[in-house]
Order: C-alpha cells, then structure tokens, then sequence
C-alpha cells in the first residue's frame, strides 16, 4: 500500500510541481508587464471569483463528495451501473454550471459589488468597471473548469493521476501567452489576462476528453433520476465549508483588502502564489491520492489500510510541509524579488507582498494538514464533521480579520488566515479523536520532533548563508536566481543530512 500510495503521490507531485513552476512563471509575466497596482487588482479580483469557486464546486466540495460515490459503485457495482451514475451526475452538474454562469455573466456588476465592495466605494470608478467587465469573460472557466474536474474526479478513481494533475498546465501557458502577445493587440492591455482565462478553460477540457474515451467513461447526457445525485446533493452541500474553508478565508481576505490601499489585493495575491506551491506539492497531492485510497479501503472495509494510509499521509506532509513553511518565511523576500520584482513590480511591492508571505507561509503546516485530514472523514461519507470545523475555523477567521486587519493592513489579513488554518486542523483532529477513528502514533508523534529539529537546523543555516535582501535587490535576474537557487539547494541538503543524523530513514519510511 505504501509503494502505491507513494508511486501515486509521485506522479501527482511531478505533474503538479510542472503546473506550479508555469505558474510563478505566469505571475512572473503580469509582475512585469502590469505591475502590482489598481489595474492588477480589478483582474485578480474577476479572476479570484471564478477561481474561488471552481475550488467550491470543483476541486472542493463537489470532487471530495463525488470520489467515494464513484468509488462505491466501483467496487460494488457493475460496470453498466458506474456509467449510469456518471451519467447523471455530469448532466446535473452540467445544468447547474450553465445557469450559474448565465446569471453571473448578466450580474457581473453585482458580484464584483459583492466581493470586493471597496471598488465601488473608490472615489475612482475604473477598478469596479475593469473588474465588472473583465468577469463577464473569466466566470465562464467556472463551467468549463469544473468540468474538468469532474473529469479528473473520474480519472483518479481509476488510478489516472497524471493527467488531471498535468491539465493546469494548459491554463498557465495560455495565460502566458496571452499576456506576451495578445495584449498587444487590445486598447486595455491587462484584458488580455481575462481572455487567457478562458481559452486555457477550453483547453484543459478538451485534453482529458481522449483520456475518458480510453478508459471508456466519457459522461453522456441523461434523463431521470438516479439515486446517486440525491447523496451528492447530501453530502457536497456541508461538503462547501468542510474542504474549502481556507479558499473561503482567502476570498474574505480579498473582500477585506479591496477597501485598503491599492495594490493590497496583488501584494496578497502574489504572497499567496508563493503559498500555493508547497501547498498543491505537497497537500494537495496527498489529499488526491488519499481521499481515492481512503474511500476505497473504506468500500472493501479495510480497516487497518484506512488507518495506515491516514498516518502515512501525515509523515509525508511533515517531513517535506515543515522544512517548507521555515523556507517561506525565511526566503520570503529574496523570492518575491527574484521572481517578482521587475519593471512594473516596485521595490516596495516586494517588500509589502513579502511581509504576506511570511503570514501565509508560517501557517503552511496546518494548510497541509487540513488538506489531509478533511479527506479521512469525507471517505467515509460523512460531511458534518468538516462542516463544524470548517464554520467554527471561518467565523474565527472573519474575527481575526477585523483586529488584525486594523493594526496590521494586508499582513494582518494573511496572519489571520494562517490561524484559522492551525484553528481548522485543530479540530478537526479533535473529532478524529473523539470518534476514535485516528490518533497520532507514536511513531508520528516522534516524527514530529526529529523533523522539527532538522527544519531548525536548516533555517539556522539560511539565516547565517544566504545573501542580504540588498544583493538581491542590486543583483540581474541571472544572478537573483542563482544565489537564491543555491541557498535553496544547500538547505535542503542540510535538512535531509540532519534527518539522517536524526535516525530519519527514508527509505523504511
């Protein structure tokens, strides 16, 4: 199970780590050819909305309900049943993307009114009008985007990672390309952004449609009821704030910044890019692969499989989600430089969106272990649970927001999100607890501290090697990335030596 569940994860993290690495690469080219500034805020802001919920109704709630339906009827059903139960399901989700878009699309205005309601009190108008047009372009990913996670959904019950984990690839090239040539030709330059929003949303779906056919599951459209959207219905409705309360405190947290100085919404945003790497390398990898496993061994009764790959999970996350969070907030600024800070992007907009980053990145942990822990209860159907987390982890958020967000700005907002991360895990362990389906092992407990003592280690050494912020500001791009990539190499050879010396085998593990 180890080897499969490893293998799995593997692949996942490979092909996630490819998306990611095209992602900063995206972020690297609005930096430089839009800066971080009004202008910036109105597409994050059209883009986060449909970003917001394609991780709601996507990635979210509606795949972590789905899985174990599909998984169920995997096990214990025949092949003609599991086809029904796509069928269905995928004409539902269908019809209900296509009236939700419809009705953003119209109301665009009044949904960038909603979410970033600081636009439309500016005394400047453009912002509120730039970001009420430009979601009229971007909300329609939101269908074609949740679309191809249902598919995915499919795919990673049949063991198929790799593909739905390669799909956003397609999204950041798009982009990419979009914001290099396709802005050239536009009398609003930045709507390019918008307009590679939803080409890449045409093409990521259109990738995985020869994948379904392989493996002869491509949804059709139906008629009828089936019994399996009724207990999709059941479960993803509680499912929306379970999985996805940290997307939640980060749409708060751009709800909030709209009405602070421009430029707060990108110097978040960017900070939250960073995060977002080790997060979807290491936690979202690791909830995919366990949320199929798990519901699987729940299906086959599989008891101690259920539990070992909850453990397992767990040390995974530790071993490479600590040394990470030290990496973010130690390297906070040299990365937003090197990455970032070109042309358009002020020095000051590095230093603010490096202050968010150090935020963010000191809640990493609990991120990861959310992500991990949701999943385990998800598996088995039961969607209350994460629910009552996941409002009691929101409502605290929204508390933070307000006391932090007074004394501290956009820092505060980022230190709040992080606490209600570490409040979510909390609890969230506290039920695992409770209805003794897991406790942490000995062994992960002793894991804990050895991996806490190298990550220790090595945030010594990049406090004494790496360079001052002021050589990174002086240095080329060349240069930035060659300082910054050595510190980067040097300290994970720290951290996994000290492990080593620490009694820490991986290759047991």
């Amino acid at each position: 199970m180890d080897k499969s569940f490893l293998k799995s994860s593997g692949v996942v993290t490979a092909m996630t780590f490819l998306s990611r690495i095209l992602g900063l690469v995206r972020d690297f080219f609005i930096a430089k050819y839009f800066g971080a500034n009004g202008l910036t805020d109105a597409f994050l802001v059209a883009f986060r909305i449909p970003n917001f919920l394609r991780r709601l109704f996507g990635e979210g709630a509606f795949s972590q309900a789905f899985i174990p339906i599909l998984a169920d009827a995997k096990v214990n059903q025949s092949e003609q049943e599991v086809q029904r139960v796509i069928n269905h399901i995928g004409t539902k989700f269908l019809k209900i993307l296509i009236i939700i878009t419809a009705i953003a699309v119209i109301a665009a205005p009044v949904i960038i009114f909603m979410f970033a309601w600081g636009f439309y009190f500016s005394e400047d108008l453009t912002k509120f009008n730039l970001a009420s047009d430009m979601l009229r372009i971007t909300f329609p990913y939101l269908l074609l985007i949740s679309l191809v996670a249902f598919s995915g959904s499919i795919l990673n019950t049949y063991d198929q990672f790799a593909v739905p984990a390669f799909t956003p690839v397609l999204l950041n090239l798009s982009m990419i390309l979009s914001s290099i040539y396709l802005s050239q030709y536009l009398d609003e330059p930045i709507m390019a952004l918008a307009w590679g929003v939803l080409i890449g949303g045409v093409l990521q779906l259109l990738f995985q449609i020869p994948f379904l056919l392989k493996i002869n599951k491509l949804p059709k459209l139906t008629k009828g009821d089936h019994q399996s959207v009724k207990t999709l219905k059941k479960r993803m409705i509680p499912a929306l704030f379970g999985v996805s309360v940290s997307q939640i405190n980060l749409l708060i947290d751009t709800m909030i910044a709209s009405v602070l100085v421009s430029g707060s919404v990108s110097w978040l945003y960017y900070s939250d890019r960073l995060l977002e790497l080790p997060l979807a390398l290491i936690g979202i990898a690791l909830a995919t692969v366990a949320l199929a496993k798990l519901s699987t061994h729940y299906a086959n009764k599989d008891t101690q499989q259920f539990t070992r790959t909850i453990d397992y999970a767990l040390k995974l996350g530790l071993i490479l989600g600590l040394p990470a969070c030290a990496g973010l907030v130690l390297l906070a600024e040299p990365l937003i430089i090197t990455l970032f800070q070109y042309d358009a992007f002020s020095v000051f907009a590095a230093q603010q969106s490096a202050l968010s980053l150090m935020a963010y990145g000191s809640g990493l942990m609990a991120f990861i272990t959310v992500k991990i822990l949701a999943p385990v209860f998800l598996s088995r159907g039961d969607t209350k649970t994460p629910v009552k987390a996941g409002i009691i982890a929101m409502i605290s958020n929204v508390v933070l927001n307000i006391i932090l967000g007074y004394y501290y700005d956009h820092v505060g907002l980022a230190i709040a999100t992080s606490l209600s991360a570490l409040i979510n895990a909390s609890v969230l362990y506290f039920y695992l607890n409770k209805q003794n389906i897991f406790h942490f092992s000995n062994d992960l407990i002793k894991m804990f501290f050895k991996v806490s003592l190298a990550s220790f280690i090595m945030g010594v050494f990049i406090l004494n090697f790496d360079q001052a912020n002021g050589a990174y500001l002086a240095a080329d791009a060349f240069s930035r990335i060659s300082m910054l990539g050595v510190t980067i190499c040097l300290s994970v050879f720290v951290y996994f030596l000290s492990l080593k010396l620490l009694g820490v085998n991986l290759r047991k593990l």
